[in-house]
């Protein structure tokens, strides 16, 4: 397929909205699609659609994109120029899934098995996800033996992901009269030390199988305070830790609480909480199909620092990778978009790798 038409049909599937837990009507799309096509198994649960090959090769490959998006900024329809395709999820990722309708129209005798898996709920907490959903109710849909994400990468292989870790402080004072301030303790005061320590966080920048990850510590939410004439006796700090795959969430929240130490007594009061975690996930580029894809992508590959569903599968045992058409630093924003040249260059390297030929 021309990047021309690649490029068509992601705008069709752009102008499908699919906001998360609205993907109803695009999996009927995706569904359609895939049924109209010739030797494969096609399962629907709830809105996430599988089809599968059952040739009886020796491994199977795994392919998966999100339906989802987030909500519109304003670009709700595909607006083309030249070359480049505006829209919401444009990048984020409906270029992928029209790279993966197209693999599954196109790939006639692929060397492996296929399995290409459409899910919903991607962009919202993972407990909603489309995979948990699929398995619980069918975990053998997604057995692989090597996953391929395709999330966007600017057509380069993304190894592994980092992973994430939500942590509220909640500092303790005594309140007071704000006209005397010295008959209490101000605990929105206290938050000044521990900002000042995540502000001065060296981030560690581990380097695995030559990718080199960039460990994140952020404050996102700061909660205090009532009445104007009231000394809070409580401040709550919300921190956000990405974190590389060279440690598991457990050893990443005792480092972050070690850090932290000096910052917070527990002895008056206060307290760290483990809010949320999502694992991270080691590359595996060592894994044949995926270092073929490095190979065949004819760039150097790099870290995920992003956390994707790789890790979802590397926690199944399934080895997986990133790579797929757009740009991550223009996913979720007004101005999202995707080219024609990566389009074409995700869909090409995917069905050199599957077919074991080199071009259509």
């Amino acid at each position: 397929m021309s990047s021309s038409t690649l490029l068509a049909r992601t705008a069709a599937l752009i102008d499908i909205p699919s906001v998360s837990h609205g993907e109803s009507a695009l999996a009927d799309v995706v569904e359609e699609a895939l049924r109209a096509v010739g030797g494969l198994e096609v399962t629907r649960v709830e809105d996430n659609v599988i089809a599968r090959t059952r040739l009886g090769r020796p491994s199977r490959v795994l392919l998966a994109g999100h339906l989802d998006t987030v909500p519109p900024a304003g670009n709700e329809r595909a607006r083309l120029e030249g070359e480049r395709l505006y829209g919401v999820g444009s990048a984020d990722m409906k270029g992928g899934l029209a790279v993966m309708l197209d693999l599954a129209e196109s790939l006639r005798d692929p060397v492996f098995d296929l399995s290409f898996v459409f899910y919903a709920c991607e962009e919202v907490a993972r407990r909603d996800s489309g995979l948990g959903v699929v398995a619980t109710v069918r975990p053998d849909l997604l057995d692989a033996d090597v996953a391929v994400l395709l999330e966007p990468t600017s057509a380069k292989v993304e190894a592994g992901c980092q992973g994430v870790i939500r942590v509220a402080v909640t500092l303790r004072g005594r309140r007071a009269h704000s006209a005397r301030p010295w008959a209490g303790v101000n605990a929105i005061h206290r938050v000044g030390p521990l900002l000042d320590r995540i502000a001065a966080y060296e981030e560690r920048r581990p380097v695995l199988d030559g990718c080199e990850y960039h460990e994140t510590l952020q404050a996102v939410a700061v909660e205090g305070g009532g009445a104007g004439n009231v000394i809070p006796d409580t401040a709550r700090v919300v921190l956000s830790h990405r974190f590389a795959p060279d440690r598991d969430a457990a050893g990443a929240y005792a480092a972050l609480v070690e850090l932290l130490s000096g910052t917070f007594d527990e002895s008056t009061g206060d307290r760290v909480e483990l809010l949320e975690e999502a694992p991270a996930a080691r590359p595996s580029l060592d894994h044949p199909v995926l270092g073929e894809l490095v190979r065949l992508s004819g760039d150097t590959p790099r870290a995920k620092v992003a956390w994707t569903d790789v890790a979802f599968f590397a926690a199944r045992g399934v080895p997986a990778a990133n790579f797929g058409p757009g740009d991550s630093l223009v996913a979720h924003s007004a101005d999202e978009a995707v080219d024609a040249l990566e389009l074409g260059a995700t869909r090409d390297a995917l069905w050199k790798l599957l077919s074991g030929a080199e071009g259509e």
